[in-house]
């Protein structure tokens, strides 16, 4: 019963939304929210602390258990005759607990953390572009949605308007003034229209099932997408996440070389090392014997065959890298834009022509419905000024929505 109480909401919660209108803006929270992509921002953060704590650890006491038992073929010896002193046995034992803390480090742990801290956000921040990437499929998909919408739209209006004329035609046929068999033609005609309703409802249903899977929710065909207002504004800076990342790769590097150089500082440790065995470190008592030893230790790698300084130089050419393909997404994007600017001012072009071309079919279509009631002409004739018509309203409404689709490339493009 529980189980029951707990997943009616979340199924009324799907029937609603199936019902209502979704925007563009909220199709790309969704694609951000629900993505499999965005999963591992949260997956990476995670890692990331395992490895900080790890890395912190270095900072507490490190304890180590040793032990051995050997054989050796020779022993010290004291060459004093009538010594009593026992030579060492050739069998020896020795079991130690070692104790090192870290003393001074020279801010290695801290430049660890650092550098892993860097590495997060880089990789968080990749994930953030590849997530805006797909901000582009989800225009492509939102539009053609709102394409086949239009369709859907205009081919509604011809079939209402072939219904009236059917009306007329056979007004016209029972009166004599139209020939036989032109009802029949009209007929045809909305058989087609049929057609193409079904074509546009299953090319509907296949977008809204891809859309559904890129936002990660369902979809129903009832939902209905809105049109939205679209500006491209004024010729601003991009504001594109890949900029912040080229930053954030930068800081890495750098956060890199801060931890080389930190590797190569003094180290100071503390020791403690207790102990039991035969001998222990009185090395004149044959028998088993409690010790310890304690002190600091000072480690300095003074040489390393330059090492470092290759290492560093080549985390300089990295930088250099990143530089450099920082300059080469500025360019590609900015012809990318110009080249959506160019799409916008044809399309623009295309509307205004379009908006002229269908108002001439509308006379000409005036012309040809007066003479088929009268008898002039066949419906064949009308049939094709209506189809010329509808072919370039619906070419009007693809160019409209061709548009907000250039515009919204362009704002994706645009980082806006």
């Amino acid at each position: 019963m529980k189980k029951i109480i707990f997943i009616l909401p979340f199924l009324l919660s799907f029937s609603v939304f199936s019902q209502q209108k979704i925007t563009l803006q909220e199709c790309y929270d969704l694609m951000q929210q629900n993505y499999p992509l965005a999963q591992q921002t949260k997956l990476l953060e995670k890692q990331t602390n395992f490895t900080l704590e790890a890395i912190k650890t270095e900072k507490l006491p490190q304890f180590d258990l040793a032990s051995q038992a050997t054989y050796q073929s020779d022993v010290i010896e004291v060459p004093i005759p009538n010594s009593n002193i026992r030579p060492l046995n050739k069998d020896q034992y020795r079991a130690t607990l070692n104790v090192n803390q870290l003393i001074y480090g020279g801010g290695q742990i801290n430049a660890a953390l650092k550098e892993k801290k860097a590495d997060l956000l880089t990789k968080q921040k990749q994930i953030e572009v590849n997530l805006y990437g797909l901000k582009s499929q989800v225009n492509q998909l939102y539009f053609s949605v709102l394409l086949v919408q239009e369709k859907e739209f205009i081919l509604k209006a011809k079939k209402e308007q072939l219904q009236e004329k059917l009306k007329e035609v056979k007004s016209g046929i029972k009166n004599g003034i139209i020939i036989p068999s032109s009802d029949k033609v009209l007929q045809a005609e909305l058989l087609k229209l049929e057609q193409a309703f079904t074509s546009l409802k299953f090319q509907k249903e296949n977008l809204y099932d891809t859309l559904s899977s890129v936002l990660g929710i369902v979809l129903r065909p009832t939902t209905t997408l809105e049109k939205p207002i679209i500006s491209i504004g004024s010729k601003d800076e991009i504001q594109r996440p890949e900029i912040a990342l080229f930053d954030f790769k930068k800081s890495q590097i750098e956060a890199s070389e801060d931890l080389l150089t930190k590797q190569t500082a003094p180290k100071l440790v503390g020791f403690a090392t207790g102990g039991y065995g035969n001998p222990g470190l009185n090395m004149l008592d044959n028998s088993f014997q409690g010790f310890y030893i304690t002190g600091v230790k000072l480690n300095w790698k003074l040489f390393d065959w330059n090492a470092t300084k290759k290492k560093r130089d080549a985390l300089a050419v990295s930088k250099e890298i990143v530089s450099n393909e920082a300059e080469i997404f500025d360019l590609q994007t900015h012809i990318a834009l110009q080249d959506q600017q160019k799409e916008i001012e044809k399309l623009e072009a295309f509307i205004s022509t379009d908006s002229a071309i269908i108002a001439l079919r509308n006379e000409v279509l005036e012309t040809t419905a007066s003479q088929l009631k009268n008898g002039v002409i066949t419906s064949s004739v009308y049939i094709t000024e209506l189809t010329n018509l509808y072919e370039d309203q619906n070419a009007l409404s693809t160019h409209k929505i061709e548009l907000l689709l250039a515009k919204a490339n362009y704002n994706t493009i645009k980082g806006n």
